[in-house]
């Protein structure tokens, strides 16, 4: 884990690399490539309407957690995009460091924290001090969970449309409390 931390970028980091792949990514090939413009709105939607909350600090402050937030994302994943940038804001606010590891760049990370047998991001990995791992949240808040469930059990009545539609909405009106408050209950 402490190789995959080391590895890890910044959000910062990040952001760059998402603007830098949208206007002039260097793999030509890229099979993301039509996603990387919706990803960097909805990712820069994100960091402009997302705020601290301090029922959030008060929540994590007896949990007394010491260690570190690593997550596995890309800047094309629609999850990602309202996910991530509350999640490294949130922790980074309360003083605990967060780093991203580009899941593409190294496939065994992610393979060992699999979603139904799939390498679904974001994936939110807590590391304790010594770099062992806590627990692992991911990719989305159960109230997203809970739609592919409804999308799944019979896209004829809801069909794939309106379920991205419908998660889209809700992660625009939660702006990321709702995956904070759950990584939380896991320190």
């Amino acid at each position: 884990m402490k190789n995959y931390w080391h590895n890890a970028i910044t959000f910062d980091e990040y952001l760059k690399i998402a603007e830098e792949r949208f206007h002039n990514n260097p793999n030509k090939n890229d099979e993301y490539q039509e996603y990387y413009e919706l990803g960097l709105q909805r990712t820069n939607r994100t960091v402009k309407t997302y705020k601290v909350e301090n029922e959030h600090i008060q929540q994590l402050e007896p949990k007394n957690f010491n260690g570190k937030i690593l997550i596995i994302s890309e800047p094309w994943c629609g999850d990602a995009s309202a996910t991530v940038p509350a999640v490294s804001k949130f922790f980074e606010a309360a003083g605990i460091e967060v780093r991203i590891f580009l899941r593409d760049t190294d496939l065994s990370l992610i393979d060992q924290f699999l979603t139904n047998g799939t390498q679904s991001i974001p994936k939110i990995i807590i590391v304790n001090d010594d770099f062992s791992v806590k627990a692992d949240w991911g990719p989305r808040p159960q109230f997203g969970n809970d739609l592919l469930k409804k999308f799944k059990e019979n896209p004829e009545t809801y069909p794939r449309e309106d379920f991205y539609n419908d998660l889209q909405i809700y992660y625009a009106k939660n702006r990321g409390k709702d995956a904070i408050e759950e990584i939380i209950s896991l320190l």
